[in-house]
């Protein structure tokens, strides 16, 4: 794959990042945990692009935090909240229309 494809890629997955843990946190989960959960799906995701980006959701009220120190290690679970969720359906719905409407135009050039 050369620079452009790669960064055309990249650039196309970045907010999917945003999507798959609103999805994936609608379980709560430990950041390195959801790194792990994104890597198997196929998303692989640094842990300097993660952390930042839980940050934000967090800030923007999309995600919710709280630290579970009853294990020997304090870990934060993030879960996403209300208004994450809605915005995950949101987001979903609108992937969806993409898809159908990009098949369709794969379909009408070949």
């Amino acid at each position: 794959m050369d620079d452009i494809e790669g960064g055309h890629l990249q650039e196309l997955r970045r907010g999917t990042v945003v999507l798959a843990c609103l999805l994936i946190l609608r379980t709560a989960d430990y950041g390195y945990a959801l790194l792990e959960r994104l890597a198997a799906a196929g998303i692989a995701v640094d842990g300097n692009t993660l952390y930042p980006l839980l940050r934000r959701l967090e800030k923007q009220e999309l995600v919710t935090s709280e630290w579970n120190t009853d294990e020997a290690r304090p870990r934060k679970f993030y879960r996403t909240s209300a208004a994450g969720q809605k915005l995950a359906a949101r987001l979903m719905q609108d992937w969806s229309d993409l898809t159908r409407t990009l098949t369709d135009i794969d379909g009408d050039t070949k």
